[in-house]
C-alpha cells in the first residue's frame, strides 16, 4: 500500500474522528495551548487561528492531550505537592528552570542539572492529572500521580492517558473509563515524552537521562523492549503505519529514526544544536524539527535527504502539524506567542498572542 493511499485514508479517518467530536459536542476542530504560568489552557480554532476562549483551573498546566473522541483534555501539572495537599496557584516558571529537567551533554544521572534539581527519583511528592469536558469546558476530575508531569499521551482509542513524570523516572497509566490509575512504570532516567502505536497495542516513552526509548505492553504495562537512541533522547513522534519511531537526540543534536520491527536505531540525521519540538506532516514523509539553539524551523524529507530551514527568532519550542490544514503551529521559547507556519514555505502567515509560554500542544481529533 502506498504512502500516499495511506494518507488519504488517514485524512479519512480523521474526519470521522472530527464527525465523532462534533456529535460528542464538543467543536469540531480545536488546538489546546497550556499556559503554565497562567493557570489554564488556550482553545484556538484551527480553521482561523484565533483564540476562542480558554479553560482555566488548571495550575502549572504542561502537557496536554485531547482524547481522539473529542470526550476530553487530559491536562499534566508541572508543580509538585506533598500528598494529600491542595494543587499549588499557579506560578510562572522560567527558562532556567524548565531546562532543569532536561540533562546537558555529557550529564550523568547523579549529577545535578543548572538551578539544583536533583536527577534521580524525587520521594513523595506528586501532581495532578487533569480530565477536561471538552463539551463543557470544564474540569471533571484531578488524579494525583508521583512527580511533576512533563509530557501527555492518549490511545488512540481514547481509552488510556500516558503521562511521563521527569523527576520520578516513570510513568503513569490512567484508565479514562473510570479515572483510575492502572500502573505507574519505571523507565529509566528523565522520562521525557511519550506516544501510542497506530493500533494501541504498544506505548513508547523517551528516556532522557539514559539515552533509549523504552517500549510498554498497553493493557499490562509491562516494558517490553529498549531501544538506544542517540544523546538525550526527548521528543517523539510516529509515523502512521506504526513503523518508524522519530526521535530527537537532544545530547548530539540528530533526530533518530527507529526500526520498530527490528528494534534499533537505523539512522541518525544531523540537524542542528539543541533540538526541541518534532512532528511529521500530512504527508508522512517530512519531518518539521525546532531548533531552539540556532532559531530556525527545519522540514527534513525522509524520501529525498534534503533540508527546508526558516528563521524563527526568540527559540523555536513545541512544534505541531495542524492536520488537513496546511500549516504548523510553533510555540515560542522566549516571547509570549505561536507562529502560524506554512508547511509548504515555512513563512510565518501569523502570529497568535498567548500568554506566557506554550508547551505541548494538541489538535482535537489527531
Amino acid at each position: 500500500m502506498t504512502r500516499t493511499l495511506l494518507a488519504s485514508l488517514a485524512g479519512l479517518m480523521a474526519g470521522s474522528l472530527l464527525g465523532l467530536a462534533a456529535a460528542s459536542g464538543a467543536p469540531a476542530d480545536e488546538v489546546y495551548v497550556p499556559l503554565g504560568g497562567a493557570g489554564k489552557v488556550l482553545v484556538v480554532d484551527a480553521a482561523s487561528d484565533r483564540p476562542e476562549g480558554t479553560i482555566a483551573g488548571l495550575p502549572a498546566a504542561h502537557g496536554l492531550a485531547a482524547t481522539p473522541d473529542g470526550r476530553f483534555l487530559v491536562v499534566g501539572s508541572f508543580a509538585e505537592r506533598e500528598p494529600g495537599t491542595a494543587p499549588p496557584e499557579p506560578e510562572g516558571m522560567s527558562r532556567e528552570e524548565h531546562a532543569a529537567h532536561h540533562p546537558k551533554r555529557g550529564m550523568k544521572m547523579d549529577e545535578k542539572a543548572e538551578g539544583g534539581m536533583a536527577m534521580e527519583a524525587a520521594a513523595g511528592p506528586v501532581s495532578t492529572v487533569s480530565v477536561v469536558d471538552l463539551a463543557e469546558r470544564e474540569v471533571v476530575r484531578r488524579i494525583d500521580v508521583p512527580g511533576a508531569v512533563h509530557h501527555v499521551a492518549v490511545s488512540p482509542d481514547s481509552r488510556y492517558a500516558l503521562v511521563t513524570q521527569p523527576n520520578a523516572d516513570s510513568v503513569t497509566a490512567i484508565d479514562l473509563g473510570d479515572f483510575a490509575v492502572v500502573a505507574t512504570i519505571p523507565v529509566g532516567s528523565l522520562p521525557n515524552y511519550a506516544v501510542f502505536a497506530p493500533d494501541g497495542s504498544r506505548a513508547y516513552v523517551s528516556s532522557a537521562g539514559s539515552d533509549k526509548v523504552v517500549e510498554i505492553a498497553v493493557g499490562d504495562w509491562k516494558v517490553v523492549r529498549e531501544i538506544a537512541t542517540g544523546g538525550s533522547p526527548e521528543h517523539l513522534v510516529i509515523d502512521r503505519e506504526g513503523a518508524r519511531l522519530y526521535v530527537n537526540n537532544n545530547g548530539d543534536g540528530t533526530v533518530g529514526e527507529i526500526d520498530l520491527a527490528a528494534g534499533e536505531q537505523v539512522r541518525a540525521i544531523p540537524v542542528g544544536d539543541a533540538l526541541h519540538g518534532i512532528d511529521l506532516g500530512d504527508d508522512g514523509r517530512t519531518l518539521f524539527v525546532a531548533i531552539m539553539g540556532e532559531n530556525k524551523l527545519t522540514a527534513y524529507d525522509l524520501t529525498t535527504g534534503t533540508f527546508r530551514s526558516s528563521k524563527l527568532p526568540s527559540g523555536p519550542f513545541h512544534v505541531m502539524t495542524v492536520r488537513g490544514r496546511g500549516k504548523l503551529y510553533v510555540s515560542s521559547a522566549e516571547e509570549a506567542k505561536v507562529w502560524v507556519i506554512d508547511r509548504e514555505t515555512l513563512e510565518v502567515r501569523e502570529e497568535i498572542p498567548i500568554e506566557g509560554k506554550g508547551h505541548q500542544m494538541s489538535q482535537l481529533g489527531s
